[in-house]
């Protein structure tokens, strides 16, 4: 019993020293750590801004007023304040990016693992399938999405909950074409991964202790591909936002009065004209996807230099 006290002990020591060391590496990247800080920063004030301020919305007679004290974004055609869209904005490009990321993670996991765990003929089949969407190009498989499943996903919500199901039917399918194109990429990373793991001897001794291959899968595989996985995400975000904005931008995504930073972009393009370039319109949408984007890289990056098992410096 001593024995095994002390195996647990050391186990959580181990753990502990691990993840302090994960810290340590993470805190010591400066560009990680201030892209963190701005992330956070950006979250906790797109959050609070609707409940402290009046202002984003709404319609006024300030149109297209430049930067000023009151309005430190400027306004935009429907006199509304820019700075408050800009934050709304990010926070739905955030929320989209997250659950985009997050479907392309569930099923690049399951599809890489399975694949990566099974070999031979399951393996092939599931690789040449990703060989096969990789081929399409990826905007404009969600944009045939989008465009074909529409207005059955829209008559089906509003047949089942009443009502206008236009806007819930566009996020469910930004969500889910996103995800469905983002998730090849991790699905790779994934396989190799279970293909190098499989061979070790704690996978062959699970096996002759009797578990089966979805119990070897769940208690071994995916713990030990959990930094590879978190790294891959936190690249994957970006990109899935930036998806989000193009499609904004074109229209095919969040539609006004909703905010998107690709939306906004196209809004602040729409009022380019030969007499006056109100640049506010462009310029803080783009700036404010600029520095989420760099946010987001930086962040990832960070997170790379940490899961490392290449990096055997001690800090």
């Amino acid at each position: 019993m001593a024995e095994v006290i002390s195996n647990n002990t050391q186990s959580l020591e181990l753990g502990e020293s691990l993840n302090r060391r994960a810290w340590l590496r993470f805190r010591e990247n400066l560009p990680a750590m201030v892209a963190s800080v701005f992330l956070i920063s950006l979250i906790m004030i797109a959050i609070c801004w609707p409940f402290v301020s009046g202002l984003g919305n709404q319609h006024s007679d300030a149109q297209f007023n430049a930067p000023s004290a009151q309005y430190w974004f400027g306004t935009d055609v429907h006199g509304r304040d820019l700075f408050g869209r800009v934050l709304a904005g990010a926070r739905i490009s955030l929320l989209v990016g997250l659950v985009g990321a997050l479907v392309s993670l569930v099923i690049g996991v399951f599809w890489g693992a399975t694949a990566g765990l099974l070999g031979g003929r399951w393996d092939n089949w599931m690789m040449r399938t990703v060989d096969v969407l990789y081929s399409l190009p990826s905007i404009i498989f969600v944009i045939v999405i989008i465009t074909t499943l529409e207005g059955l996903i829209q008559g089906w919500i509003e047949s089942v909950f009443g009502g206008d199901g236009s806007e819930t039917a566009r996020h469910i399918l930004l969500y889910a074409g996103l995800g469905a194109v983002s998730w090849l990429t991790m699905a790779r990373i994934v396989r190799g991964q279970v293909l190098a793991l499989r061979e070790q001897q704690f996978v062959e001794a699970s096996r002759s202790l009797g578990l089966g291959t979805w119990s070897i899968l769940w208690r071994h595989i995916l713990p030990n591909v959990f930094g590879v996985v978190i790294v891959y995400l936190t690249l994957t975000l970006p990109a899935v936002v930036l998806y989000e904005s193009f499609l904004s931008y074109l229209g095919l995504g969040i539609q006004p009065p909703q905010a998107s930073l690709g939306s906004l972009i196209a809004e602040g393009a729409a009022q380019i004209n030969p007499v006056r370039i109100y640049w506010w319109m462009i310029l803080f949408p783009a700036g404010g996807l600029a520095a989420l984007l760099m946010a987001l890289n930086f962040i990832g990056d960070g997170l790379r230099d940490v899961f490392d098992p290449k990096s055997t410096n001690e800090r």
